[in-house]
């Protein structure tokens, strides 16, 4: 029986699509929905060229009252009836009730590598530290934001020319590699950590 896997979008959704062409017949789990917060996110629309159900929960209408919204996303996952949700770019930070009705069945990848710069703007803050390395970490997701059980991590060299776009553009293939490797160790019972570098 395969493992249901929801991913969480909020733009191109280059993650998702990763994470959902690596779910081949051999893979330990397969997409049921994705979900976003916003109605134009891009990968909405490729999600469903995949013939993945896509549903929209705007959080724009719940202005100030993140419970309600985070109830209406609870809902919607609860429809889907996913063993594993997927945070592929969802831009919104989620409450530690939220978190804590999906606790060990919630992965995030973040673009640095945890526990340096959690939070937002990392390529800059990388550059800004003078690092001479810079990467991705999948992580189980709990109330600590960023703050979860490492689960894998990819790391590149920083180049003395980097700026903060080329060097996430750098970043954003290791993204797609890596978030794949995780999610089918993950599914697949397997806690071994995964290491990738360039």
């Amino acid at each position: 029986m395969k493992k249901r896997v929801a991913i969480l979008i909020s733009g191109g959704g280059s993650n998702m699509v990763a994470l959902t062409q690596d779910m081949d017949a051999g893979h330990p789990a397969e997409p049921v929905l994705v979900l976003s917060n916003n109605p134009n996110a891009g990968g909405l629309a490729k999600a469903a060229d995949m013939g993945i159900p896509t549903v929209v929960v705007d959080h724009r209408p719940f202005k100030g009252n993140r419970e309600a919204f985070e109830a209406e996303l609870h809902a919607a996952l609860l429809a889907a009836n996913p063993d594993i949700i997927c945070l592929a770019g969802f831009m919104r930070i989620l409450t530690p009730e939220f978190t804590a009705k999906w606790e060990g069945k919630m992965l995030n990848i973040h673009p640095s590598i945890l526990p340096l710069f959690t939070g937002l703007h990392t390529h800059q803050r990388a550059l800004d530290a003078g690092m001479a390395v810079h990467g991705c970490t999948v992580h189980r997701v709990t109330a600590e934001l960023d703050g979860g059980p490492i689960l894998g991590q990819a790391v590149i060299p920083v180049h003395a020319d980097d700026t903060p776009d080329n060097l996430a553009a750098r970043l954003l293939p290791m993204e797609h590699r890596l978030y794949p490797m995780v999610l089918r160790k993950f599914a697949g019972n397997d806690d071994t950590k995964v290491a990738l570098f360039s």
